[in-house]
């Protein structure tokens, strides 16, 4: 058989594996490592596989993974993220609609210390959910406000995903996490306009609340004061060169761990599931970056990454077009994968094709972090979109009494907003480029 035609058995084989509901780690490795295989022979399938596990666990920048993941487990169970929506709830919670404005805002806030989306769609909704409940909101709203606002965890850095971009890319990890902060703000800003809009045009899916008394929002503004200093701390050491991003992580867990303890919400127990649950993050994200490597050392036998990029590159269109083609693709995968196994798949094939276009006359690595930037976002609109929709799944599975069909109904208006901001950014890239110029001259 031809390389070509190995690539493309590759690829069926991954995606037979996903239908059987195989974890994503072994579907890439199994079609990956019979691929590199069958073009090589069994001496050189056993050296890969002896050296591939240790080449890629001891890269030391993939320590910021699981010291940002634990950043988000001592938050969670320190009981920092209820000190988030109880502070949002009692600035916004009196408007109609504020609740859900409140959740969007809280998971922005989490966000600054966690960097996964379904981390933050299950912990803002076991906090939110309740209290918007208790106060009359409709299951539609509710669960899709939670949902969507979940996405905020990947796109307010840190961010996972684009620790993982950056590593498969070679690009500064500092200059995503820059490029990240206007669109992250642009998501917060979207949202809570969606909300005001469907809430004025459908003022039964929420009611207001009675407005809380000046000293009682300061007091829960009081009480999240350690996350601004975390956030503060870490992003400002990172951007004054400080320390680098690993030791911004492990200066960010630090932090959170103390500020848990200050909160006395944080017992042993708390401890030892803070660990555990970075401990299986961790393993599951390090299985899948094992099964990538190898189905992407098979395929750069097959050429298809080279072939790609030079079928893309003589391509009569525009290359606006070729990154539009590109990231419905993404919105596509993500209705199906998670972000990581979705980036660690795509982008040492699609990335050479990427930068083979002129796209703004942007220099190389300008590209390539404003490229970031728009998977981020695509990514995030492919974990709530249907007929899948990570994030609904994992909201309705805490939201047991909402059916699925109204998260879906809900989710529209904020996947509008969604696509605007893309669109944004696609045309736009001053947008996701300007606090990279501002904080790396």
């Amino acid at each position: 058989m031809s390389p070509g035609t190995i690539g493309l058995l590759i690829f069926a084989g991954m995606l037979a594996l996903m239908a059987l509901r195989t974890p994503i780690a072994v579907a890439m490795f199994i079609p990956g490592a019979l691929g590199y295989w069958a073009m090589t022979n069994d001496m050189a399938l056993l050296n890969l596989l002896k050296g591939s596990a240790v080449a890629r666990l001891t890269v030391y920048d993939l320590s910021v993974i699981p010291l940002f993941l634990l950043m988000g487990q001592f938050a969670t169970q320190g009981g920092l993220s209820r000190a988030l929506f109880q502070a949002a709830a009692a600035f916004v919670g009196h408007i109609r609609g504020g609740l859900a404005m409140a959740a969007i805002l809280s998971a922005a806030a989490f966000g600054a210390v966690c960097g996964s989306s379904v981390a933050t769609s299950a912990t803002i909704t076991q906090v939110a959910y309740p209290e918007m409940k208790a106060h009359g909101y409709h299951g539609r709203l509710t669960t899709a406000a939670l949902a969507c606002g979940g996405t905020l965890g990947i796109l307010i850095p840190p961010s996972v995903p684009l620790v993982v971009y950056a590593i498969l890319t070679e690009q500064n990890i500092g200059k995503l996490f820059a490029a990240a902060m206007v669109p992250g703000i642009l998501a917060v800003i979207g949202y809570i306009a969606v909300i005001m809009l469907v809430c004025r045009f459908k003022p039964e899916l929420a009611q207001p609340s009675q407005a809380t008394p000046w000293p009682q929002r300061w007091r829960a503004l009081a009480a999240v004061w350690p996350i601004a200093v975390i956030f503060i701390v870490v992003f400002g050491g990172i951007y004054g060169g400080i320390f680098s991003p690993t030791e911004g992580a492990a200066v960010g867990a630090v932090g959170t761990f103390v500020a848990a303890l200050a909160r006395r919400e944080l017992g042993w127990g708390g401890i030892q599931r803070s660990f555990l649950g970075t401990a299986e993050t961790s393993a599951m994200v390090f299985l899948i970056f094992l099964g990538a490597d190898m189905m992407n050392s098979a395929l750069a036998l097959t050429q298809m990454p080279t072939r790609v990029a030079d079928w893309v590159g003589h391509l009569q269109i525009a290359p606006l077009w070729i990154i539009a083609a590109i990231l419905a693709i993404y919105i596509v995968l993500g209705c199906v994968m998670d972000e990581l196994s979705m980036m660690l798949l795509t982008i040492p094939v699609i990335f050479p094709a990427v930068m083979a276009l002129d796209l703004f006359g942007l220099a190389p690595e300008a590209k390539a972090i404003w490229f970031g930037i728009l998977v981020l976002m695509t990514v995030g609109i492919g974990m709530t979109m249907p007929p899948v929709g990570l994030n609904v799944y994992v909201v309705n599975s805490i939201a047991r009494d909402v059916p699925m069909a109204e998260t879906y109904r809900g989710v529209w208006p904020f996947l509008a907003s969604d696509v605007l901001r893309m669109l944004l950014l696609l045309f736009f890239p001053s947008l996701t480029l300007g606090f990279v110029s501002l904080f790396f001259k």
